[in-house]
């Protein structure tokens, strides 16, 4: 097998990143099963507690909370200490949230126990420290590297709702939140500890766009492309969320079976799975800007075609299309934050990037089932998702013109 170009030195250079590579997407898998956690425990948490099945879904809400803010703090503490510091925190934080939620007496002390201790202190701090470390080890395929890591959270989505939907169903919801307590430490401790070598120091690599300016990358100063980076994120993930979040109740307004709708979940995810692994390919070769603008295109796309589109087959390759249109765009921001910030600002910033993504989602899943609450119908919905899209569009759009301009210049400057 030909050594992945690293920017590592050694003789093993080329075995420990791989290696490095395995554990973190294992460590991401494992840490996504509570976010799984909350969404399967709904009904069950709900009725224990005797409330409505929208007070029921706060411990989501702030899981997501916890999970995005959380993200912005341990990336720093990533780009301090090493994201061996932060995974282990996770190690013992989100198994303690599992193992603290299975013993809540009221749903606010189970909120606590999933928002804060297995959300900002857990989750968090296993998605994008981990996401920017794996970014310093791999030079040449940093694209697919970071594809792979990331397409963790889609494994976990396809791996832990049945298996804990079957200890829910068997002994209940506080005897499975305690096992997976015990499980995950067992799992993601030794991860962590695998994880123990620092990045190389390297210089900043050359980018293909052209010299970049520390302070004006893309002509901008670093917090006003931080902000449109954000932005994007935003517009994307409302885009986004729209068939995700609302695909089940979608098909079964049309008069589609429950089990019918979990499958197009499923094949949206399933699918997403290999766009995130293909579009870090593909980002290799075309830059992070081109494919952030090439997936957004895609699904727009498929968007629209949601709209022309309601027999079973047709939502059946819809919701696949749509998976793989739409998961290798989460993954180009951290691609565009290492090609255009310092690396030492990497975990951080791309921890700031998907704060924002992750806000996208919350927005777009609640205006989506506003807008039906309001109109009766998912037409307006899937229209305001398609309007989202169209702004993450013109921000992609408008960083890439840039950078084609600052080639341009340099080609100039050159041949004066």
């Amino acid at each position: 097998m030909t050594s992945p170009d690293l920017s590592a030195s050694g003789p093993r250079a080329g075995v420990y990143p791989v290696l490095r590579l395995i554990a973190a997407l294992l460590l991401m898998t494992v840490s996504g099963s509570a976010m799984y956690a909350a969404i399967v425990s709904l009904k069950p948490v709900g009725l224990e507690f005797g409330v409505s099945r929208g007070t029921a879904s706060i411990p989501y809400m702030l899981f997501m909370i916890g999970f995005g803010a959380g993200g912005v703090v341990f990336g720093r503490v990533a780009d301090r200490f090493g994201v061996m510091v932060p995974a282990l925190i996770a190690s013992f934080s989100l198994p303690a949230g599992f193992v603290a939620a299975s013993n809540a007496a009221t749903l606010w002390q189970f909120c606590a126990a999933m928002g804060l201790v297995a959300g900002f202190f857990g989750a968090s701090a296993t998605f994008a420290p981990i996401v920017s470390d794996i970014s310093h080890w791999f030079v040449r395929r940093r694209g697919l590297a970071v594809g792979i890591v990331i397409s963790g959270s889609y494994f976990a989505g396809a791996i832990w709702p049945p298996i804990l939907q079957h200890f829910i169903d068997a002994g209940g919801w506080r005897e499975t939140f305690f096992g997976f307590g015990i499980f995950t430490l067992c799992l993601m401790l030794p991860l962590s500890l695998f994880l123990y070598r620092k990045p190389p120091v390297v210089p900043e690599p050359a980018q293909s766009s052209g010299p970049v300016e520390p302070r004006r990358p893309l002509g901008f100063s670093t917090s006003g492309l931080q902000r449109l980076i954000c932005a994007a994120g935003i517009g994307c993930c409302a885009a986004m969320a729209m068939p995700q979040v609302h695909i089940v109740p979608y098909a079964t307004d049309l008069g589609y079976a429950p089990a019918r709708a979990a499958e197009m979940l499923s094949l949206m995810l399933g699918f997403g799975i290999i766009s995130r692994l293909t579009s870090g390919w593909i980002s290799d070769r075309i830059g992070g800007l081109n494919t952030l603008l090439l997936g957004s295109f895609l699904q727009g796309c498929v968007l629209v075609a949601f709209l022309t589109g309601d027999s079973l087959l047709a939502l059946y390759l819809l919701s696949a299309a749509f998976g793989l249109s739409q998961g290798g765009i989460v993954p180009s921001y951290a691609i565009i934050i290492r090609s255009y910030f310092p690396s030492r600002e990497a975990g951080w910033r791309i921890g700031v990037a998907f704060l924002f993504t992750i806000i996208g989602m919350a927005l777009g899943g609640w205006m989506a089932g506003a807008l039906f609450d309001l109109t009766g119908s998912y037409t307006v919905s899937f229209l305001n998702a398609i309007a989202f899209n169209v702004f993450n569009m013109a921000i992609a759009g408008k960083l890439l013109m840039r950078a084609k301009a600052q080639v341009g210049d340099l080609a100039i400057a050159q041949r004066s």
